[in-house]
């Protein structure tokens, strides 16, 4: 094997990977978890508030 056919296959490799970690991340499954990791910055808030109103 030389040089130019295992740069090609580790390039195939790494095509497959990427287009996995595509589909995963914009599979339909996933978008509740996505949408509450997006959401934590904003729950941090709302909790402070929460225990500054209550004596």
């Amino acid at each position: 094997m030389d040089t130019g056919t295992f740069r090609g296959l580790i390039t195939l490799v790494l095509i497959v990977a990427f287009l996995g970690i595509v589909v995963w991340a914009y599979s339909r499954r996933r978008r509740e978890d996505f949408d509450e990791a997006a959401n934590l910055p904003f729950a941090d808030d709302e909790s402070e508030r929460d225990d500054k109103e209550q004596p």
